[in-house]
């Protein structure tokens, strides 16, 4: 009986103080998100890179080139994107809300299930960009509708469909 119970105590001491496994093990699959919140990123290349749920809040991204690259779940509120290439990028679920996309290239951009509320997107580029369930004020619907073309390579879906342009 004092054997079991201190077997016991002593499992539980080493789980306790020493679950290093455990958190290496599960970072290993999970790593944590990054964070470039606040950050000057101007003319930074992240082309091809998987950035699944990393952090932009109020980044400066002017002339970031963002092609192809896997964005899914990111955060990019607030930030300055003038000039920034998306081109084939996936950013599905992620939250683009009050960014300035002038001049940018969001063409054959993935953009299903993105909050994209306030966001400006003067003399953009959204040829075969997917909008298919992005939440975008009317105003935005309104004038991305007057230069929807094109379908998605990756999604077969047309960028005027996606908007429910009329």
């Amino acid at each position: 009986m004092i054997f079991r119970r201190l077997a016991t105590f002593l499992l539980a001491l080493i789980v306790l103080c020493c679950p290093l496994p455990a958190l290496a093990q599960a970072t290993k699959y999970y790593p944590p998100p990054l964070s470039y919140s606040n950050a000057e990123l101007k003319g930074k290349d992240f082309s091809g890179q998987t950035l699944r749920a990393a952090e932009f809040s109020n980044a400066n991204l002017e002339r970031a080139n963002f092609t192809g690259a896997d964005l899914q779940g990111t955060i990019f509120s607030a930030s300055v994107m003038t000039q920034a290439n998306l081109h084939g990028a996936d950013l599905s679920n992620a939250m683009i809300d009050q960014v300035s996309f002038t001049n940018a290239d969001l063409s054959d951009a993935v953009l299903t299930e993105s909050i994209m509320l306030r966001s400006t997107f003067d003399n953009v580029d959204i040829r075969g960009a997917d909008f298919s369930d992005a939440i975008l004020d009317g105003a935005q619907i309104k004038e991305l509708c007057t230069k929807a073309t094109g379908v998605n390579s990756q999604t077969g879906v047309s960028t005027r469909e996606s908007l429910g342009c009329r």
